[in-house]
């Protein structure tokens, strides 16, 4: 991690990626609802959370039905769900713009969670991963799949402070419910 990034209090970001979603004939790309593997998917990615110690103190869910239902379903699994702001701008957003929204976060929060879509969050991923545990990083490199999960771990004043290279990717994994 970088000099400046260590000035702070210890700070998680969880990146999800949406549940698998369908793909109706005729509806929008932002109103595709999650395939029945993602409604099985999305519970298991809640419990995963839970299990590992990793709910949120905020999240920022895009404003896209899969990403929305994906989010509903995992933190369902959970005793006392975080306050949720639904971010139109999380839509297909890319690096640069995902910071920017990640910025915005009050400092008070600890552990922000970003459900999103790719390929903007396997990027983020990569862009501010400065340091891993195992081979986290190279499996982001080589697929961010439906329903995964990146924790990355730094220290910093504000969230506008998290830059590239400012934290350590400490877990990756991929959720699947039972059929």
């Amino acid at each position: 991690m970088s000099a400046r990034a260590a000035d702070g209090p210890p700070r998680r970001l969880v990146v999800v990626r949406h549940a698998k979603s369908a793909w109706p004939g005729g509806t929008p790309d932002h109103e595709r609802p999650l395939a029945p593997r993602g409604l099985r998917d999305a519970p298991a990615a809640g419990r995963a959370l839970a299990e590992a110690g990793r709910l949120p103190d905020l999240a920022l869910c895009s404003t896209a039905v899969r990403a929305r239902r994906t989010w509903e379903l995992a933190c369902a699994q959970w005793d006392a769900p975080p306050p949720v702001r639904y971010e139109p701008r999380l839509y297909a957003a890319d690096v640069p713009e995902l910071l920017e929204v990640v910025g915005e976060t009050p400092s008070e929060v600890e552990t922000l969670l970003l459900v999103g879509h790719n390929p903007g969050l396997q990027e983020l991923v990569l862009e501010l991963a400065g340091g891993e545990e195992g081979d986290a990083l190279e499996r982001v490199r080589v697929k961010f799949p439906t329903s995964a999960i990146a924790v990355l771990d730094w220290y910093g004043p504000a969230w506008r402070d998290l830059a590239p290279g400012g934290a350590r990717l400490t877990a990756v994994t991929v959720p699947r419910g039972s059929r």
